[in-house]
């Protein structure tokens, strides 16, 4: 877990689990909050398969 770090260019350390569920099998960014799967016990680091924060704003159908 020492050498983890996001794959995003800030490269900020990780931390097992999210906030709001500490025990979840994903490594989260402890500065953008992105969350990355464990897959079968490996890390998936790829920001394309990275779980965007939950306080992102997600956009919304009403302005299609």
């Amino acid at each position: 877990m020492d050498i983890l770090a996001c794959p995003s260019d800030d490269h900020a350390p990780l931390r097992p689990g999210t906030p709001s569920d500490p025990a979840a099998d994903v490594l989260t960014c402890t500065l953008c909050g992105r969350g990355f799967p464990v897959v079968d016990g490996i890390p998936v680091l790829l920001l394309d398969e990275a779980i965007p924060p939950a306080d992102s704003p997600t956009p919304s159908a009403a302005g299609d």
